[in-house]
């Protein structure tokens, strides 16, 4: 099967991987077949194997539509060509230097024009670094939040941009400089199942139901008080609702300012949107469960239906309008708050299978392929996320114009971009449909482009940008990301020395966003009373072999390992009281010279449940969890005061000598 490895190799599939025990694993051949099949490669024979080898060399023996290079680089270009010169935006055109097959690159950050000759491509010519965050006159700390689980004055059944905007004042009144904010890509329009802010349908565009009409000066929405935990499955179609009656009030000539659009992908998403709901009732989720004759956006049935449900896309695209303008309001209430940096986005690794982007942009997007994580120790069956992303094949043929797109609107968000599982810039796990997690391989991704294009992307909107790198890092990745100025996180579980202490306020990573947990792990409250522990012991999730007591001693042994890194002077708090250690460990991540420090608002409070028990869907309440009061009330009590006091004076004490 050597032409089969040849051909993985061509395609940048991984035919090892290494286990997170450090061992080498083997893809089987049958495995590798199947996704070289999902890419598009014919490999049912060594004939047919050899005319795919033969294509893959072809495309890379061919111009790109997009070169990625930084100012200084000597590019060698797969043809030769005896001239060059580019045009930048501001339209003013230049040589550059080539002979024969290399051409070097001497321009300032920015998109050009590229002409060899007489052929034309783009060029895209990126910074050196990320902007970072302005260290004095203290270095910056923020909190993360999740939006819906936000309060207002009025009673919601979960929060929006409303609520966002009356939190970010609260939280710059208290000293804050950034609201890290959950994802806000488009889900699937009032549908009440699938509302993981991670399984989005769009990255490109916005949650509608987050958008809040009084920020624009209309009529506000209803007043209805929510459950306690929210419920997504009644609240969504209501907010449809009551955004469509909304839109039913605008006069004539303000719906059409409103709705007025000359963005293709805009109005392709809104009638994706329009297309779903109209099929949604008869139990179809996204396109794939459409009439075939609607799969192509722009075939006959698609532009039939355009022309005869005019006023429901004119509807969709009034409900994006109206997130775009909370969304702007909340970052500019957070700059006018006194913010350094204001919100920073969030932007998922994948989308929906069945979403309007693997809808709209279907040759960019892998097909027959969902991503996930390989099987390892802490899972031994791997991990299948049933979401999908871009095909690098597809984004290089795109000139990377999507994925640029999808960048620029995360950063769109405010003063920066967490981008999830950002090892996903150098490689995805991916599942052949119908397979098992084990039948997957690791896909290589355009890495050196694609973090080339997000520095670019950050350089204009002077944003910061933290990768998510928790895990077993690609080779070659954690210098890559650091040398950009792109943050690292660094969160309080993970930072552990190796006798397993935990390491010293002072030993943490300058270059990175220290923090205090993640959406996805327990607060310090819950790990102090252990109420994971609870929670694994309920749903069988304990360590193999291991009771609740051993479980209850191993973590009683953890808390005096913590306890003597956070305040080693005074008597460890009793497992009932976590208030101190919570005080305590939001000041060791104040303490650190990580550029910027992150609390979760579940940490600040003190609460002891996490927004999200990963590998649960209905077992634990998701992405339901809310705050008791309206951020401005819960920041009032005294204790919560002294810790975002504490958060401030700790910032402002730390080392900035680097």
């Amino acid at each position: 099967m050597e032409q089969l490895h040849a051909l993985a190799q061509s395609c940048g599939v991984a035919r090892t991987w290494t286990d997170i025990e450090g061992r080498q694993q083997v893809v089987s051949d049958d495995a590798l077949a199947a996704v070289l099949r999902a890419l598009g490669h014919a490999t049912g024979s060594e004939r047919q194997i050899a005319r795919s080898l033969a294509t893959v060399a072809a495309r890379g023996a061919d111009l790109p539509p997009m070169l990625v290079a930084d100012d200084g680089d000597i590019i060698t270009l797969p043809i030769s060509a005896s001239r060059a010169e580019i045009t930048g935006e501001d339209g003013v055109t230049h040589p550059l230097e080539i002979e024969g097959q290399h051409l070097s690159i001497t321009s300032a950050p920015g998109y050009y024009d590229l002409v060899l000759d007489r052929r034309a491509i783009r060029l895209a010519v990126a910074p050196p670094k990320c902007p970072l965050p302005a260290q004095t006159p203290r270095r910056p700390w923020g909190v993360s939040v999740q939006i819906p689980a936000l309060r207002g004055e009025r009673p919601a059944p979960f929060g929006t941009f409303g609520e966002l905007t009356q939190a970010v004042r609260a939280f710059g009144a208290a000293g804050a400089d950034a609201l890290a904010i959950n994802p806000v890509h488009a889900l699937f329009p009032g549908h009440g199942v699938r509302y993981s802010p991670y399984s989005p349908s769009s990255r490109l565009f916005l949650n509608g139901a987050l958008g809040d009409p009084a920020l624009v000066g209309l009529p506000p929405l209803p007043a209805t008080e929510g459950t306690p935990l929210i419920d997504w499955a009644s609240a969504l179609p209501r907010r449809l609702e009551d955004l469509r009656a909304v839109f039913a009030a605008l006069d004539p000539a303000r719906r059409a300012a409103i709705t007025a659009t000359d963005d293709a992908m805009l109005r392709r998403h809104a009638l994706f949107d329009a297309m779903d709901f109209h099929f949604r009732p008869s139990g179809a989720h996204g396109w794939r469960d459409w009439p075939t004759a609607f799969h192509d956006p722009a075939g006959p049935a698609a532009t039939r239906f355009a022309g005869e449900q005019a006023d429901a896309i004119a509807f969709h695209l009034f409900v994006q309008w109206l997130a775009r303008q909370g969304l702007a309001t909340a970052q500019g209430a957070a700059k006018d708050a006194g913010m350094a940096i204001g919100l920073i986005g969030d932007l998922a690794v994948g989308v929906d299978p069945s979403g309007s982007d693997a809808w709209s942009l279907r040759d960019a997007m892998l097909d027959g392929l969902t991503i996930g994580a390989p099987p390892d120790s802490l899972g031994p069956q791997g991990q299948n996320w049933s979401i999908t992303s871009f095909s690098p094949d597809g984004l290089r043929a795109a000139g990377y114009a999507p994925w640029i797109a999808m960048i620029r609107a995360g950063l769109a968000t405010g003063g920066g971009l967490r981008i999830d599982h950002a090892f996903g810039l150098a490689r995805l796990w991916v599942i052949p449909a119908g397979r098992t997690t084990q039948d997957g391989a690791y896909l290589q991704y355009p890495f050196d482009d694609l973090i080339r294009l997000a520095t670019l992307e950050a350089h204009r909107a002077d944003g910061l940008v933290i990768a998510e790198d928790l895990g077993t890092a690609p080779y070659g990745f954690t210098n890559a990301v650091t040398a950009r100025q792109m943050l690292g996180m660094r969160v309080l579980w993970f930072e552990r020395a190796a006798d397993h202490g935990f390491i010293g306020a002072a030993d943490y990573e300058p270059r990175s966003a220290a923090m205090s947990g993640t959406h996805d792990t327990v607060t310090i409250a819950g790990w102090w009373r252990g109420r994971d522990l609870d929670w694994a012991e309920q749903l069988g999730r304990l360590p193999q072999s291991t009771s609740r007591s051993e479980a209850e001693a191993i973590r009683d042994w953890d808390r005096g390992l913590l306890w003597s890194t956070l305040d080693h002077q005074r008597p460890r708090p009793a497992p009932d009281d976590p208030a101190p250690v919570v005080d305590a460990a939001l000041r060791h991540i104040a303490r650190t010279p990580a550029c910027l420090a992150l609390v979760s608002l579940e940490d600040l409070l003190g609460e002891e449940e996490q927004p999200n028990l990963p590998g649960t869907i209905t077992e634990h309440p998701n992405w339901r969890r809310r705050c008791d009061a309206p951020i401005d009330a819960l920041l009032a009590d005294p204790a919560i005061e002294r810790r975002c006091a504490a958060l401030s004076k700790a910032r402002a004490e730390s080392d900035t000598s680097d």
